[in-house]
């Protein structure tokens, strides 16, 4: 393979990293749907931690009002891979 070539395709291999998906936790709506694609940038292994540590933020306050706006206040701005490493921390 020619130089030129194989520079280019590592070039065209590299475009197609996106960056992580970053958690909106400003209204129910954006925040259901960027746990579900920041979902998608985990491995498969890491997604059940990451599924149990957004059902179960309620235990971090026990008796908050409103479990949902916590979960959004407690993960706004994070990525999929930060809650799995907080969770993972917390265990």
């Amino acid at each position: 393979m020619r130089p030129v070539a194989a520079a280019l395709l590592f070039l065209l291999a590299g475009c197609g990293d996106k960056p992580p998906t970053i958690i909106d936790g400003s209204s129910q709506e954006a925040f259901e749907r960027t746990t579900a694609e920041a979902r998608r940038d985990l491995p498969d292994a890491d997604r059940i931690v990451y599924d149990r540590a957004l059902r179960t933020v309620g235990g971090r306050h026990h008796g908050h009002p409103d479990p949902e706006a916590l979960a959004r206040v407690t993960f706004d701005g994070m990525t999929a891979a930060q809650v799995v490493e907080d969770a993972r921390a917390r265990d």
